[in-house]
């Protein structure tokens, strides 16, 4: 334990070394990426080069086309992946690193723009570069200052602060980092609440009046979901039923839970009431703009199993049922 804390701590105050060491070189950098037509081109050599390939991922996914290129390979044949109007980022935490060197030298020769990302100021790597990007003298937190831990930790941080500094000066928005990340729960968080959404009017949901009673509102539901022919399924019905105003605006709902607590209060009598005296008026709604990562927070936040979904002039396009979602593992059960 005394170890692990030590190693956190050495991380922890390298990153801060990284803020001191902040200025207007870090400003140029965003800069000029930022106003880089072709692609960031990332190298780097045995750890560097692994924090390299993150960073070089980081900027694809934050809106600036970038990949990594490997020092060596790049002196063997791989230098025609570097196009005139790319940019070039090396990583060396000496600074010495004669790969790294060496292809500094070979795309100045075409006019390339490089900026480096190394340990002391005074280096060859930074001397070469256009652009000069450095964390400081770091103390590892390798027992004997020998594995790189901290500073490849100083690295990736800083790596991550210029990929977001630019995305932010590209204007880059949470869309764009959707279009970017369509598979996986990062993907279905991005995705507009309207491709989640299982219950959709029409379809398999009724609109109903609110100045029905309980009984025919309930009626009509049922025969909402009932098959036209034997050999159709039922349609699955939600745990709620949406109710409209004359103007076939969402007024309020009312929900199983709704009906049984209904019933137990005021026994059958309850069924000749108008539904808007015994619906949810003004239910908490989303518009159809929303995405599903705004519902599951609104649903969190409100403690919601069912959640309308509305256009702009407030008339229900859907519904949300939480249990859905578990099942489809967009929230947690």
């Amino acid at each position: 334990m005394a170890m692990a804390r030590g190693v956190l701590e050495a991380e922890a105050r390298a990153v801060m070394n990284v803020i001191a060491h902040l200025g207007e070189s870090f400003a140029r950098a965003v800069g000029r990426i930022a106003a880089c037509k072709g692609a960031v081109v990332v190298s780097g050599l045995g750890k560097s080069g692994i924090i390299g390939q993150k960073i070089s991922a980081t900027l694809s996914s934050t809106g600036t086309p970038s990949h990594f290129l490997h020092p060596t390979e790049a002196m063997h044949g791989d230098l025609g992946r570097i196009r005139g109007d790319d940019l070039l980022l090396l990583l060396s935490y000496t600074g010495e690193t004669e790969e790294v060197l060496a292809l500094a030298a070979l795309v100045r020769q075409d006019g390339v723009p490089t900026i480096c990302m190394t340990g002391p100021a005074d280096c060859h790597l930074a001397r070469i570069c256009d652009i000069a990007l450095c964390i400081g003298d770091v103390t590892e937190a390798c027992p004997h200052n020998l594995a790189p831990t901290a500073s490849t930790t100083a690295m990736l941080a800083l790596g991550d602060a210029l990929s977001l500094a630019v995305a932010e000066r590209r204007d880059f928005t949470a869309d764009d980092f959707r279009k970017r990340h369509p598979g996986g729960s990062l993907g279905r968080q991005l995705m507009p609440v309207t491709r989640m959404m299982r219950f959709k009017v029409g379809v398999n949901l009724p609109l109903i009046r609110d100045d029905r009673t309980v009984q025919e509102v309930l009626t009509a539901a049922c025969g909402f979901a009932k098959p036209q022919a034997a050999s159709e399924p039922a349609i699955r019905q939600a745990g709620a039923i949406l109710l409209i105003d004359a103007k076939g605006k969402l007024s309020g709902i009312f929900t199983d839970g709704d009906l049984r607590r209904l019933l137990a209060e005021r026994g059958a009598g309850a069924l000749t009431e108008p539904m808007s005296k015994v619906m949810t008026r003004s239910p908490r709604t989303l518009t159809d703009a929303a995405v599903v990562r705004d519902a599951v927070q609104l649903m969190r936040e409100r403690r919601l199993d069912e959640l309308p979904i509305v256009n702009d002039a407030g008339e229900p396009v859907g519904l949300i049922d939480v249990q859905d979602w578990v099942g489809m593992r967009v929230v947690e059960g």
